[in-house]
């Protein structure tokens, strides 16, 4: 395995074009949206769980592993995520052959909540940061405001942090240089008075800075530093992780031809992202932001706006409207030569996809 994981790093480049290629040729399988595509769908579920566990090698290089706070025998939240969303497709599958159309709803939302409870239990080890593409991305970047700032750990006030001699702080350069000329003098009264050695040793724990992991905050610590904002981040961080699991427990009750999935599901969405866009949005007009975001996390809420489009595909607004607009550009486009056959090949895709893919999508 060693052996494998040195030639993932040294050729990740390479492994990234072979990875693309085959997971693009996926969709040209035969039989790739037919009746009977449990195997096109196990090759792409395994060629998935292969790519991601070459990134996570990629992303646990050794000389990366100490950039973020999570240690490197920590489990593999993202490497996880990753595996059940390759896997979900093909469960979904293999039920609807076995089970039929109705049963498969049962499967599908066990899968969903399975994946539920590990993004919850990765957001809170992370700290209650915010999930990147679901998880599947360590959110390990930290934030401007508070690198700098020796009193803090992931955005709040460290418990019982406190000055050190003179009024210094002692895990700065001037409170690490007072304190080395501090021991300098003390070495020689060490030895011969040992009530002194052990107050120099309570001393110098005192100001060392921990050397074991990073102090995250809790949820005590958040709710009690950020108040409301605190509050309202975690419900649109939560609400963003359930949603899912709440469109697939609507279809297994309403059918997947009713609009009260579709509608609920989208008023999660909204409700997520309007909690997260408020507590961020600026302090009285001005530059001071409630609850910073690091870029990453920008990044990931223009993200999941964007995801709203998938609402377009999904049922019944896809059957009712969508579908429509595509077949009626299929028809304009087939008289003409290559662009008529790559269009209807388009549509299948599209329609096909969006059978399988699109109720998951944007967890």
């Amino acid at each position: 395995m060693e052996t494998y994981k040195k030639w993932v790093r040294r050729n990740k480049d390479y492994v990234h074009s072979l990875e693309s290629l085959a997971n693009g040729l996926t969709w040209l399988l035969p039989e790739r949206f037919s009746a009977s595509e449990i195997g096109p769908e196990a090759v792409t579920a395994i060629l998935g769980i292969i790519t991601a566990i070459n990134e996570h090698i990629i992303d646990t290089t050794p000389t990366q592993m100490h950039v973020g706070p999570m240690e490197p025998n920590s489990f593999p939240y993202s490497l996880c995520i990753s595996a059940m969303k390759d896997l979900e497709t093909l469960v979904e599958v293999a039920a609807q052959h076995y089970f039929g159309d109705n049963k498969k709803w049962n499967f599908i939302a066990v899968t969903e909540a399975t994946k539920v409870l590990v993004r919850l239990i990765l957001f809170r080890n992370s700290g209650y940061k915010m999930l990147l593409h679901g998880g599947e991305t360590p959110n390990i970047e930290k934030h401007s405001d508070v690198s700098s700032s020796q009193h803090n750990v992931g955005g709040f006030p460290r418990p019982g942090f406190r000055h050190g001699p003179n009024g210094l702080n002692p895990w700065n350069l001037e409170g690490r240089a007072l304190s080395a000329l501090s021991r300098f003098g003390e070495n020689a009264r060490m030895s011969s008075d040992p009530v002194w050695l052990h107050r120099a040793e309570h001393q110098q724990a005192i100001m060392e800075p921990p050397s074991s992991a990073i102090e995250r905050p809790t949820l005590s610590m958040i709710l009690s530093e950020k108040g409301v904002q605190g509050a309202l981040f975690l419900m649109g961080e939560v609400l963003f992780i359930i949603r899912p699991l709440i469109y697939v427990l609507f279809i297994r009750k309403y059918g997947i031809r009713s609009w009260i999935p579709w509608f609920v599901s989208l008023a999660v969405d909204a409700g997520g992202v309007v909690f997260l866009t408020q507590v961020t949005k600026s302090r009285d007009g001005g530059k001071e932001q409630r609850y910073h975001l690091t870029a990453s996390e920008q990044d990931e809420l223009k993200r999941r706006k964007l995801l709203w489009a998938l609402y377009l595909m999904r049922d019944p607004f896809f059957t009712k409207y969508t579908r429509q607009r595509l077949q009626r550009t299929e028809k304009l486009l087939e008289p003409v030569p290559i662009i008529g056959l790559l269009t209807a090949k388009i549509v299948e895709l599209v329609v096909g996809a969006q059978t399988r893919y699109t109720y998951m999508s944007g967890s």
